[in-house]
């Protein structure tokens, strides 16, 4: 592979198909062989020379980020694969076909008529005019398969629908008490476990899709798909450093957000972690220990299901790390759209991660299938805006979302930190 592969990122045609993901894998595969064969120069340089060349160095840097740019178009060609067109459905039920319709001609030309009179038959909780008009559902269920596809948190995240805007969940903080007893003995009544109850309140996300009067004016166009693809790359952005880093005001707590300490003095509703003993740096002797302590740090139950999180830059930096055998720690993926793995688990890149710096938690370890719950309020709604940029139609679009930590059991970070 020459060097004029890493002057810029990959090309990706418009029309993806199994050949084209095939073609990015295999161009990924052989930018990592580089990338490893020009690593291990750098390392030998180190040893010999008590020191790096820098023109290694840079080579190392170049073909890092060649490899980052190969990963996201892959990751590009795959989610376009994945994505159904949201065509007419002839054999959908009378009831939805009418809620398309209606919600088409409110797009189009603004017409509510229709969608006043099934949103008063439904008994529907939205709130009309001044609120915009809820989307119909296959539209809705569309915009949540994106969003699960490209949310990195969500991916991995428990997520449950309500209806209202919070969801309370009762949560056994030591579990039920248990004993042995003889087959004929009596059985004493054990001890109530100690509950606490986690609230995760909905607060709104939007985005404000424009569009011009030929693209409404033209009947070919399906607005379900158009509105569903402009809304998706927003949506999860926001939702994305939210799940990560949200106050928990008028959006998602972070689970960076709780409170940390260190995992010897690790108690509910905190997070714990464990530290590098260096401040802002990786040890200075085998730096891939610290990922094993930060491994074994969580309970075995909880590992089976555990993924790391972390950003592009963090994982630059731990893709040149090896074990004490002298073995890359860090793998690329075994196939298009599957991950990379680290120490046998996945890596979910979140780019709302904090980069490696002092008292940083820039990586993350834990199931947070178990750890991590997205709440989503039933019903996303468009009010659709023909005044404020004219001569373009705006689509205020608008859905409710929570977030928080439901078992602080589940995950661990790694902190840069002396202690």
């Amino acid at each position: 592979m020459t060097e004029a592969t890493f002057s810029g990122a990959p090309e990706t045609k418009s029309h993806s198909g199994p050949a084209d993901v095939g073609a990015a894998f295999e161009e990924f595969m052989a930018t990592f062989e580089t990338f490893r064969e020009s690593n291990d120069e750098r390392l030998a340089q180190i040893e010999t020379r008590m020191g790096t060349d820098v023109v290694t160095s840079e080579k190392v840097e170049r073909i890092g980020k060649a490899l980052d740019e190969h990963k996201r178009a892959m990751d590009r060609l795959v989610l376009k694969q994945a994505r159904p067109p949201l065509g007419r459905d002839a054999g959908a039920a009378a009831a939805r076909l009418e809620h398309k319709e209606a919600f088409e001609a409110y797009m189009r030309s603004g017409d509510e008529r229709a969608l006043r009179t099934i949103e008063a038959k439904a008994m529907s909780y939205g709130s009309g005019p001044d609120g915009g008009y809820l989307v119909p559902d296959e539209t809705e269920r569309e915009i949540g398969r994106r969003l699960a596809l490209i949310s990195p948190i969500r991916s991995i995240a428990s997520v449950r629908q309500v209806s209202t805007g919070v969801l309370k969940k009762p949560f056994a903080i030591t579990g039920a008490a248990t004993g042995w007893v003889a087959e004929t003995a009596s059985r004493p009544q054990t001890n109530s476990p100690t509950l606490d109850e986690l609230q995760f309140p909905t607060a709104e996300i939007y985005a404000m899709p424009a569009a011009t009067p030929s693209l409404l004016e033209d009947s070919v166009v399906d607005l379900d798909q158009w509105i569903a693809a402009e809304i998706e790359t927003a949506f999860a952005e926001q939702e994305g450093a939210a799940f990560v880093n949200g106050d928990g005001s008028n959006k998602p707590e972070g689970f960076l957000h709780y409170t940390k300490v260190a995992e010897g003095s690790w108690a509910w509703d905190k997070i714990g972690y464990v530290a590098t003993g260096v401040d802002g740096a990786w040890p200075a002797s085998n730096p891939a220990d610290i990922l094993i302590d930060t491994v074994y740090a969580l309970k075995a139950g909880y590992r089976q299901n555990a993924s790391w999180v972390m950003n592009r830059k963090t994982q630059a930096a731990i893709r040149k790390l090896k074990d004490g055998d002298g073995n890359y720690v860090w793998q690329p993926p075994a196939a298009p759209g599957s991950r990379a793995m680290l120490m046998g688990f996945p890596v979910v890149e979140a780019e709302d991660m904090p980069d490696i710096g002092s008292a940083a938690t820039p990586v993350a370890f834990g199931d947070f299938a178990r750890g991590y719950l997205v709440v989503d309020r039933t019903g996303v709604r468009v009010l659709r805006d023909p005044y404020s940029a004219k001569p373009y139609v705006l689509f205020y679009t608008t859905k409710r979302v929570g977030g928080g930590v439901q078992d602080f059991n589940a995950i661990k970070l790694l902190k840069f930190a002396a202690s």
